[in-house]
């Protein structure tokens, strides 16, 4: 009976130490063999160990994968323009040097977290405070990747790398917001009144340079218009010449009826001698004086 008992027990501890002897690790993490005694940790990669059974040797499991860390509340980080604003970042990393990072961490979370929401506080404070609020709104993304690439630096001594920083939050304080939105607003309306003013300016521009175009197109049709009547009224006067040449006396006539047709209109009333010479070819078609009447004869 005692036999048995004793071979019970033998193979209850023997099981014992083979279960806490042997593990397998998973494709999604590696294993850190920690030893006592000063010994130099070892890694496990995927796959079935063995190693000693505790306390000479333990085993912590990590997670190889790219995972996320936000911190639990908002962070105020203040702008250039002494602005806050209230922030929530996530951090996305994943552990590339496992043995490094379980000597700064020992495998633990909540250490891994203090030092993650430390480090990305000051990559983030020093990211924000190099822009002005209207940037930090509009470039956040630019934002991140630079608090991203100074937190990667910093971070490296953990043994994980920063893949990506988020905003899940990027918001004014309630204190704050009025304040805020009214300078926005007033920034804008400054912006939209330059914008008035420019196009106001250039609309005036285009109205000038149309009308410096206009009157030089006019001073061009002018200036050809009299080219063009000079040269008509040089061959009316040529033509006027050779037709007073060939018959003066119809020349003569033909201007009288111009002058005639000029002088008088349906609605005037005029009281004229009607012996003058302007006359003449109303008293003939040759335009001869009238025979003067005879003088009285004395008995």
């Amino acid at each position: 009976m005692n036999r048995i008992i004793a071979l019970a027990v033998v193979v209850v501890v023997a099981v014992l130490v083979i279960s806490s002897s042997v593990f397998v690790v998973d494709p999604r993490h590696v294993a850190v063999i920690a030893s006592t005694g000063g010994r130099t940790d070892s890694l496990a990669e995927p796959g079935i160990h063995v190693k000693l059974p505790p306390p000479l040797q333990t085993t912590t499991f990590i997670d190889t994968r790219v995972q996320a860390f936000a911190a639990p509340d908002a962070v105020r980080y203040s702008t250039s323009d002494k602005t806050e604003l209230l922030v929530n970042p996530v951090i996305r990393y994943r552990v590339t040097d496992p043995l490094k990072f379980f000597a700064a961490t020992r495998g633990d979370a909540q250490t891994l977290s203090e030092r993650l929401a430390s480090l990305s506080r000051d990559a983030l404070s020093g990211a924000f405070s190099k822009v002005t609020l209207t940037n930090a709104l509009a470039q956040q993304e630019a934002i991140a990747n630079g608090a991203r690439d100074t937190l990667r630096e910093a971070a490296a001594p953990l043994g994980i790398e920063v893949v990506a920083i988020e905003f899940s939050r990027v918001d004014y304080p309630p204190e704050l917001a009025d304040a805020v939105f009214k300078r926005m607003s007033a920034a804008r309306e400054q912006d939209a009144a330059n914008e008035r003013a420019q196009g106001a300016a250039e609309a005036q521009q285009i109205k000038d340079d149309a009308v410096r175009r206009q009157q030089g197109v006019l001073a061009d049709a002018y200036s050809q218009a009299q080219a063009i009547k000079g040269e008509g009224d040089g061959k009316a006067a040529a033509i006027a010449a050779e037709a007073f040449g060939r018959d003066p006396q119809f020349y003569q006539f033909y201007q009288s009826m111009q002058a005639y047709r000029e002088t008088f209109k349906p609605s005037d009333v005029m009281v004229v001698d009607s012996s003058s010479e302007f006359f003449r070819f109303m008293r003939g078609p040759n335009g001869e004086a009238a025979a003067a009447p005879a003088a009285p004869r004395k008995h």
